[in-house]
């Protein structure tokens, strides 16, 4: 089967452009002004990280506490969502935002709290046009296999599984990721018609070779993986599998992705990678107050060397077993 269908372009143009977090090297992530931002600029789809809440919410949020990326402190799962909704989830990128100028897109206010997926799927489905929602669930989680069971149930109460969409809507579609294959195989049993992404950074034989893990459709390396062996992208193409790329901000990482032809392309800067994928921004910007995202520079990555690119010739393939340059 050719995974590749599932980031098939939108509109005639590949990769696909995903906001990470929403537009958020502009504005505070996982907001709905990130979002917001993201649409008007012409992404192809969204991306966010989901966790659940004591009481069984999910909420958009990539660390296990909100320290980070709030005025409070305290782990999500041991928080509540009206106990996490007394918190500022912006203030702590105001003052990167007022650089910006009078014309800097209003930044969510304190009373917005926590951004739930609830939310962040009706703003998906209320934007009026076709867009790709990639949804990572973070593991490990207290609640193990809960996280997917309570994704599914919501996906589905907004007709967002393929056997729930609704037709005379626009087209909404969901990918689930993970850097845990137990957490996609679970979504493979609970709702087989949702593709999957198996992300990574440090590859096993079997990922080298372009192959998946069983219960993923797809893969997504990160981008320093991709520098260091983009033959991947070509082993994997060659069996059908779709490459989604993150987080992809630098313009050499933009032009090395689109050079091999990746079918998705994660980043913090939506804008900056439109822009150099000669991709258009869709419509009229007038009363928006949006001023485009400027430069691309990102903080430079750790070193992190990986060690020699190996070749898959007689390299095994038995998943879960490490080449010896990894020990």
């Amino acid at each position: 089967m050719d995974t590749r269908q599932a980031l098939a372009p939108l509109a005639g143009a590949t990769p696909l452009v995903f906001a990470h977090r929403g537009s958020s090297a502009a504005l505070p992530e996982h907001t709905v002004a990130a979002y917001e931002r993201a649409v008007v600029e012409g992404v192809d789809g969204f991306e966010c990280d989901v966790r659940l809440t004591r009481d069984r919410h999910l909420v958009c949020i990539h660390d296990a506490s909100i320290a980070r990326t709030s005025n409070g402190r305290g782990r999500v799962t041991r928080l509540t969502l009206a106990e996490l909704n007394r918190h500022d989830y912006t203030s702590w990128h105001r003052e990167w935002v007022a650089t910006r100028g009078p014309d800097a897109v209003r930044v969510s206010t304190t009373d917005d709290g926590i951004l739930t997926l609830d939310r962040l799927l009706s703003l998906a489905r209320g934007a009026g046009r076709s867009l790709r929602l990639l949804i990572e669930t973070k593991h490990p989680s207290r609640f193990g296999g809960d996280v997917e069971r309570q994704l599914v149930d919501l996906l589905t109460r907004h007709g967002l599984t393929g056997a729930t969409r609704t037709a005379s809507e626009p087209d909404v579609r969901v990918i689930v990721m993970s850097f845990s294959i137990r957490a996609l195989r679970r979504v493979r049993a609970l709702a087989p018609e949702i593709p999957t992404v198996f992300l990574f950074d440090i590859p096993t034989p079997s990922l080298w070779s372009g192959r998946p893990p069983d219960g993923a459709d797809l893969l997504g390396p990160s981008i320093r993986m991709v520098r260091h062996c983009p033959e991947v992208v070509r082993r994997a193409h060659d069996r059908g599998v779709g490459v989604l790329v993150w987080t992809v901000n630098r313009p050499a990482d933009i032009e090395l992705v689109h050079s091999l032809g990746v079918d998705g392309i994660v980043t913090d800067r939506p804008a900056d990678v439109l822009a150099a994928l000669n991709r258009p921004v869709p419509g009229d910007r007038g009363g928006t107050g949006l001023a485009a995202p400027t430069g691309t520079g990102s903080p430079a990555p750790g070193d992190g060397r990986l060690g020699p690119c190996p070749s898959t010739t007689g390299v095994s393939t038995t998943e879960g077993s490490s080449p010896g340059w990894l020990d």
